[in-house]
């Protein structure tokens, strides 16, 4: 009876650790956490602080903060959702990118975008960018975002 007393909370213990575990692919990040690898990033010819936070399949997380203006860029077949945490600035969209180049598979970058639309962005708002859009920030300080880039292929 002892041992079978013994056997059960083993079992029960064993159960417990099962449904402690994270889920595989499974994953949270602070936002202290997010900030913190954002601040650890060195920032690129672009004023750009980036850190890939993960990558599961067909999309990823990007943690980012920009410090001036980004490049104009097209990614093919990938979409970007951004959130944006802090700051402003203008969102371009559209257009034709002005000296386009290409910077890696599927990926175009440029000067700056020419008959885009503009539109405003700040702290709360989040932001879906299709593949093949070409999409440009303008940033006059700072503007803290994560970006969830899904590929749509």
């Amino acid at each position: 009876m002892k041992l079978l007393s013994i056997l059960f909370a083993l079992t029960l213990l064993f159960a417990m650790f099962l449904v402690a575990a994270d889920p595989e692919g499974y994953a949270q990040y602070s936002t202290a956490d997010l900030k913190t690898r954002v601040d650890a990033a060195k920032p690129d010819d672009h004023k750009v602080r980036m850190n890939r936070v993960g990558s599961w399949g067909n999309h990823s997380l990007l943690a980012i903060r920009r410090d001036g203006d980004g490049e104009a860029e097209v990614h093919e077949s990938q979409v970007d959702v951004i959130f944006v945490k802090s700051g402003e600035g203008t969102l371009v969209l559209g257009g034709t990118v002005v000296d386009p180049r290409t910077t890696g598979p599927g990926e175009i970058r440029g000067k700056s975008i020419t008959g885009g639309v503009s539109k405003k962005i700040a702290a709360g708002d989040v932001i879906h960018v299709p593949a093949k859009i070409p999409h440009q920030m303008l940033v006059p300080k700072s503007l803290t975002f994560e970006v969830v880039k899904v590929d749509s292929k």
